[in-house]
């Protein structure tokens, strides 16, 4: 009997080396209470590392942001949230990542006159150490309060915008983007993303306070390299709003106001910009810019000593615009890529830019696809690369450039890309192509 007993109070599988250490506990209870009691950095590194891999996602930015700096606690945090996290294009920084993509859903749901602001300015002293480049695809207006009755059916006219002028201002983003001191790139779309059925005109409408607000804004943010404002239907005067706020602007190297309604007033407005500011890359992609747009534009490049890429593709320059270009060319050396696809081009302008090929010793890369340069334009443009040692392309498709004339150009391009190619092999140091 005294044996069965031993064998009840006994546990075989007992061992000291089970009960946990007074540190283990300590630790346990540091992670347990951290909302109340943060205490991080008055411990060991090891300890630090074993708090941090136990704390939990859900504890309250105002406790973890500007006190945890470890990207396994940041991966966790964007993982759990997010399907898709690909770290490289945030410098390769989780935390960076989470903040950039946390305050991006908040203004892209925020409903002006709804959403509290405090939402947004509270969030500021937390992120604004880590936020450098903000895209936000869509900005919600704000809900309209009289649900108009059905007038002769006009809701899918433009009438709809004119009505609604009043009430569709959007969130204000100056009090924000002025207050992160590392922003660097800033990518906005003003409109709704999947609206359905319930599409309205109202929704789409960049107005002319949403253009005053936001110039304003950007021509404080003095660290920011690059703008991008697209889709918005853009207009002349708002291009020329922006543009004078971006005259001098210490910082900005690319502007992108592609997709917009653009036309010859707006093009003078960023013709001017060009030659007033250190802007490398304009994307002017789909707009309505006509000859006389062009011919500003090829001023201000005539005059620029920083722009070195121009994007006219799917505008309206024909040849008096596309030669104005080409002559400014003659005398700038900063250009490098030229974009001047789909805008009714012809022979005049082959013949101008065959003298560029010649002559310029910058360009690296022309673009005249969907033109109509004809037989006699692509012999221009063969003769003019006869010496040219720089280009390393030049896209012909669908320019009705003949066969043969096409093959030769080619040959000629491929020999100076490979050229660039081997001499960047043997001086490692240059800069690469």
């Amino acid at each position: 009997s005294c044996y069965t007993r031993r064998c009840l109070t006994e546990d075989p599988s007992w061992s000291l080396v089970t009960v946990p250490h007074l540190t283990e506990l300590c630790l346990q209870h540091i992670v347990h209470n951290f909302e109340k009691n943060p205490i991080l950095n008055h411990l060991l590194p090891e300890h630090q590392r074993k708090v941090v891999e136990r704390l939990s996602t859900s504890l309250p930015l105002a406790v973890t942001a500007n006190l945890v700096s470890d990207e396994g606690y940041w991966k966790r945090c964007c993982t759990e949230r997010w399907q898709v996290c690909d770290v490289s294009n945030y410098g390769d920084s989780w935390k960076r990542m989470f903040f950039e993509r946390h305050l991006e859903n908040i203004l892209k749901f925020f409903i002006p006159n709804t959403t509290d602001p405090n939402q947004v300015l509270e969030l500021i002293p937390l992120c604004k150490g880590y936020v450098r480049k903000l895209e936000i695809d869509q900005f919600l207006p704000p809900v309209r309060m009289d649900q108009k009755e059905e007038t002769n059916d006009l809701s899918d006219t433009e009438n709809d915008s004119e009505f609604s002028e009043v009430s569709t201002h959007h969130y204000d983003l100056r009090d924000l983007i002025t207050a992160l001191p590392h922003l660097e790139e800033l990518h906005l779309t003003y409109g709704v993303k999947g609206c359905g059925m319930n599409f309205e005109w109202s929704l789409f409408n960049f107005t002319e306070q949403d253009c005053c607000n936001l110039a304003a804004a950007v021509k404080m943010c003095r660290n920011l390299k690059v703008f991008k404002l697209t889709q918005s239907k853009v207009d002349d005067d708002k291009t020329k709003l922006l543009a004078r706020n971006l005259l001098d602007h210490p910082c900005l190297l690319k502007l992108d106001l592609s997709h917009n309604l653009i036309r010859d007033n707006g093009a003078q407005a960023l013709g001017k910009l060009i030659s007033h500011s250190r802007l490398e890359t304009l994307d002017l992609c789909n707009n309505q810019i006509h000859h006389l747009g062009a011919q500003a534009l090829a001023q201000g490049l005539a005059e620029s000593s920083t722009l070195t890429s121009l994007n006219l593709r799917l505008n309206y320059v024909e040849d008096k615009g596309g030669e104005a270009i080409g002559r400014a060319l003659l005398t700038n050396t900063t250009l490098k890529s030229l974009h001047l696809g789909s805008n009714n081009l012809s022979e005049p302008t082959a013949t101008v830019f065959s003298q560029v090929l010649a002559q310029n010793t910058t360009l690296t890369s022309i673009n005249f696809s969907c033109n109509h340069l004809g037989l006699g334009g692509g012999k221009q443009l063969l003769e003019g690369l006869a010496d040219n040692k720089t280009l390393t392309e030049l896209d012909l498709r669908h320019a009705e450039v003949d066969q043969e004339t096409d093959f030769l150009i080619h040959q000629i391009v491929w020999a100076n890309r490979e050229a660039v190619r081997l001499g960047s092999l043997q001086h490692p140091t240059a800069e690469p192509f």
